[in-house]
């Protein structure tokens, strides 16, 4: 029995860093899938305002308030579509570069 003394507290410090990691990581795709909802959002208020023919800059502006780190215009027959993306931000966490993006197209000139 006096050999195990101490065990528990040895185990709990092997297994504490683990499962702040696993915790970390947990929020870490939330606010990445928060992220991706709100670029998503983004992107479809965008192309619907230059569908009706409202100013760039507002959809641009639409875009900044959701993070998006690039704004991309195009039109592909009837349609307006916009691209945005925004580096994938974890707070501390390096995440390597990569980057979460969303599309959406409106029907041009469509209310």
């Amino acid at each position: 029995m006096r050999g195990d003394r101490g065990s528990v507290a040895a185990e709990f410090a092997v297994t504490l860093p683990a499962l702040l990691l696993v915790v970390a990581l947990g929020i870490g795709a939330l606010a990445a899938g928060g992220q991706a909802v709100r670029l998503q959002d983004a992107a479809a208020d965008a192309a619907r305002l230059i569908a009706r023919a409202d100013d760039e800059s507002r959809a641009r502006a639409v875009a900044d308030v959701a993070g998006a780190s690039s704004f991309t215009v195009s039109r592909q027959g009837d349609l307006v579509c916009v691209a945005v993306a925004s580096p994938v931000r974890l707070g501390i966490v390096p995440t390597g570069g990569f980057e979460i993006s969303a599309r959406s197209c409106a029907l041009d000139g469509g209310w």
